[in-house]
């Protein structure tokens, strides 16, 4: 087999498996409350998903950090870096929780049936809460953070994925 003939072969078999993974995606992932099919943006220079749950002690903590970062980011006027916090929960549970603790940036609900299965597609081997990735898609950025994140954490995987898109020549 040619050299070409087996690139061909290797995108064919990366695009039936990216194809797959949006349709996982958008079959178990609802917008919150609005409960509507979603699908994690793509569209956005940088992304921070932040996999958490309410009955997570660690997630729990975390949430109001990263609202107030969020918040940040939005008021610098950079604009690059979108926020989106997917819970591995349920509505009821869900709405007791934001009441108490205001989330500033969107929130999706997992709705599949093998959440540990659908985070290790994402990357996280181990398949447990709390769970960010930082992506840059324009210039092939992503990064896992497992545990509970930090302001330190996030800024700097931030500022890695905002490094290689510039290494890359890649406009943010």
């Amino acid at each position: 087999m040619s050299q070409s003939a087996r690139l061909l072969k290797k995108i064919f078999l990366f695009s039936v498996l990216f194809l797959g993974c949006i349709r996982l995606q958008a079959a178990e992932l609802q917008s919150w409350p609005q409960g509507k099919a979603a699908v994690l943006p793509k569209d956005k220079p940088i992304l921070v998903v932040n996999i958490w749950a309410t009955w997570c002690t660690p997630c729990r903590k975390e949430m109001p950090m990263l609202s107030r970062w969020y918040q940040q980011q939005q008021r610098s006027g950079k604009g690059t870096v979108a926020v989106v916090g997917v819970a591995l929960d349920t509505d009821a549970n869900l709405q007791r929780f934001t009441q108490r603790v205001p989330i500033r940036y969107p929130l999706y609900r997992y709705t599949g049936t093998d959440s540990r299965a659908w985070m290790k597609q994402l990357g996280n081997g181990i398949g447990g809460v709390p769970f960010t990735q930082v992506r840059a898609p324009r210039c092939g950025f992503q990064q896992t953070l497992l545990g509970t994140l930090t302001e330190a954490r996030l800024n700097q995987a931030v500022e890695a994925a905002r490094k290689q898109c510039v290494q890359r020549k890649v406009r943010l």
